[in-house]
This record gives structure tokens, sequence and C-alpha cells, in this order.
């Protein structure tokens, strides 16, 4: 058995805070951050999922209390003991009931979908948030049971408590009895554990659970185990022999089975088209998105080809003049290019660059001009040439045409190859 004591404040130096409303409000924050955690991986805002926790939790606190007190009304002395939530005293059926009237407007925002994985969501808040809660009745001594030996029973060691009898039996310290609050928060925190671990399995394969899974597990494990706790119950009002939690879960137990059994698969199958059908966008998107990659490919094709085409010409800042002939001989001072060496460099080709303005080479050819001999392809034959025309010493080669490209050469300057001999 355990030892049991209350503990209804809890010091923290100077301040004294009571334990009822600090687990409460704990169970509150922690569930509902839990809830938000989940909720926004399906499209749900985080800050929304806390504005209609908020709502609900409100209502809910409300609804419970009012039902508490409807069903011990042995404690209700006066106004005060109808809103004296501090003291400890709600009922978790009333303020489910509370809750799910204020939060439908909202669940009607979103779609089937989201209205589930939202389900969801809550009830995986909800199990840790009743855990810890129930710390809080735990601490102010409510919700017992009938005496027992059972290794889980509690043994009375004293303290404040809300309820001082077992029924008909006054409570005294050494008694041992069903502490049905120990017993909730004890299977809340299992079932917590159970829903966590399933969500992170799930989600280690690389997917998501089927919505409506943790709602119609939470409702159907819920109905049951709190059917069974509240079966030890001997202060709470009973309609018909049942008190009105277990009547309560009556209704939750089929409930949880039909989400279970039939609307979860049509959720499985209306999950399976939505992925299709947002697997097929995104392939879609893709594609629009290479067909652009592509159209902007080819559009920057021609504007490249033009941009190479101008710095090419930008780059030609030099006139050349070239000159093909057989046989190629020196320079002189009056700007005839005679034979290259003994050797004729027949075919050569002959580059002049002009120099700057006012530049003069002296014996390598115009007036400042630079002279580039290249060699031709090997082959070439003198009989390329035909013979001067009459009245003139410049031989013309038929291989290769003569281009001249210096702007600033005047009539006077010519560029003169010698016949070569036959």
């Amino acid at each position: 058995m355990i030892p049991y004591t209350t503990f209804p404040t809890i010091s923290l130096g100077p301040l004294n805070l009571r334990t009822f409303g600090l687990m409460v409000a704990l169970g509150v924050l922690l569930g509902s951050w839990v809830a938000a955690m989940y909720i926004e991986r399906f499209g749900i805002p985080r800050d929304e999922v806390y504005r209609v926790a908020t709502y609900m939790v409100l209502a809910g606190i409300v609804g419970s209390r009012l039902t508490w007190a409807a069903t011990h009304t042995d404690q209700i002395h006066s106004l005060v003991d109808v809103i004296a939530i501090w003291e400890g005293g709600i009922q978790f059926s009333g303020g489910f009931i509370f809750a799910l009237l204020v939060g439908l407007p909202f669940f009607k925002r979103w779609n089937r979908l989201q209205r589930w994985h939202v389900l969801d969501g809550y009830s995986l808040g909800l199990a840790l948030g009743l855990a810890v809660g129930r710390i809080g009745c735990y601490s102010v001594g409510e919700h017992f049971g009938r005496t027992s030996s059972f290794f889980l029973a509690t043994r009375y060691d004293g303290g404040d408590v809300r309820e001082s009898n077992l029924g008909d039996q006054p409570l005294l310290v050494g008694t041992s009895f069903h502490n049905t609050a120990l017993y909730e928060m004890l299977y809340m925190f299992l079932l917590f554990a159970i829903l966590g671990g399933m969500v992170l399995l799930a989600r280690r394969r690389g997917k998501e659970l089927i919505p409506g899974t943790i709602a119609g597990i939470f409702i159907f494990y819920y109905g049951v185990v709190r059917f069974l706790s509240d079966s030890l119950r001997v202060n709470d009002e009973r309609i018909a022999g049942l008190t009105g939690a277990q009547w309560m879960c009556i209704v939750m137990i089929p409930a949880g089975l039909w989400i279970l059994w039939q609307v979860r698969p049509s959720l499985a199958e209306a999950q399976a088209e939505a992925d299709e059908a947002a697997a097929i966008e995104a392939e879609a998107a893709a594609e629009g998105e290479a067909g652009e990659d592509a159209d902007a490919e080819a559009t920057a094709g021609p504007d490249g080809a033009d941009e190479g085409a101008e710095a090419a010409e930008e780059g030609d800042e030099a006139p050349e003049v070239e000159v093909a002939a057989s046989d190629v001989g020196g320079s002189g001072d009056d700007g005839h290019v005679g034979n290259v060496g003994d050797d004729g460099a027949n075919g050569a080709e002959v580059e002049v660059e002009p120099a700057a303005e006012g530049g003069h080479d002296g014996h390598d050819g115009a007036d400042g001009a630079e002279v580039e001999v290249e060699p031709a392809a090997e082959g070439g034959d003198d009989d390329a040439y035909e013979p001067a025309e009459p009245g003139t010493d410049k031989a013309v080669s038929t291989a290769v045409p003569i281009r001249t490209t210096v702007d600033n050469a005047s009539e006077d300057d010519e560029a003169t190859v010698p016949g070569a001999e036959h």
C-alpha cells in the first residue's frame, strides 16, 4: 500500500501556492502545447490552436465545476462554494461536454481531414492534461473509493481532505482505500505514453497516423477505465446507480468504437486521395519549373551569341593588311615587300598592322606599320601566280586573295610583290 498524506499547498519561499490550482493550470498549459505541436503539422497555425484551446478550456472549467456542484450538493452551503474551484472539485464529464459545445463553431472552419487531425491533437493533449490535473485532486484529498488492501491502495496518514468520509465510514488515520484520483493519474499517463509512442513510431516510418486514430482510442479507452474507476467511488451522487461520469462513459465507449471501425477507414481513403492529389500537383509544379528553366535557357542562347559577336567586334581594334604571295622578299624604305630569305617562303601570308600615328618602323615596311609573315600551308606553287599586267611590276596570287584593311594608307602607298622567276 502507498502511504498518503495530503499536500493542498506548496511553499516556495514566502509564497504559498495551492497545489490543486497549480496542477490544473500546468495540465492546461502542457496539454495545449502538446496539441498545438501535433496540429500545426496539418496546416493550422499554432496561435489558432491556442486560441481555440483557451475558449474550450474556459468552457470546460465552468462546465466541470457546475456538474461537480450539481453532484455534490452536500458540500454546497453558499454561492461561493459553487465557484470556489481553487479548493478543488471538478467533474470531467461536464467539462468535456461544455468544451465540445464551445469548440464546435471553430471546427466548422476546417475541412473534414483537418477537423479530425484537430480532434486527435486535442485528445493527445487532453490525455496529458488530465494526468497532471489529477495530481491536484490527489493533493487535496478527493475522489475516494471504498476500503481495500489492494497494492495500489493508499493508507491515510493525515492531512486536510476534501472528503472526510468513505461513504458512511469516517476517514481515520491508517485506513487503506482505493484512491481513484491516483488511479486516473496513472492510467492517463499510460494512455499518453501509448499515444505518443504511436505518433513517434509512425513519424519514424515517414508517415502520420490516420486521422481519427488518437481520438477514437482516447474516447474508447477513457470510457472504459473511467467507468471502472468510478465504480469504486463512494462519495459521488448517483443516478440509477451510476455516477454522472459513468453515464457519459456509456456514450463514449460505443462512440470510440464507431470512430475506429467506421469513421477511421473512410478518413484513411480520403487521406490517400488527398496525398495522391498533392503528389500530382507537386509533380506538375516541378514540370512547370523545368519548362520555365528550359525557356529561359533558350531565350538566353541568342542573347549570349549576340553578346559574343559584339565582344568579338569590340576586340577588333587594330586593322590588318594581309598579302599572300608565292615569293615574298625583304622590305625597303620605299614600302616594297620583297623576297624573305633565300628559301623563298613560297605562298607566305603577310599581315601589316599599322602602329600608332607618327610611328616609323624604318626598314620594316610601311609608315609605322608592323609586318607579320606567316608561312602558308605546304605545297604552295609559284605557278599559282599570273603574269603581271602590262605597265606594272605586281603579280597577283590566284591562290590567296589580297585583303587590305589598312585605313590610314594613302594612294601613294603600295604593297607590291615582284614577279617570281619561272
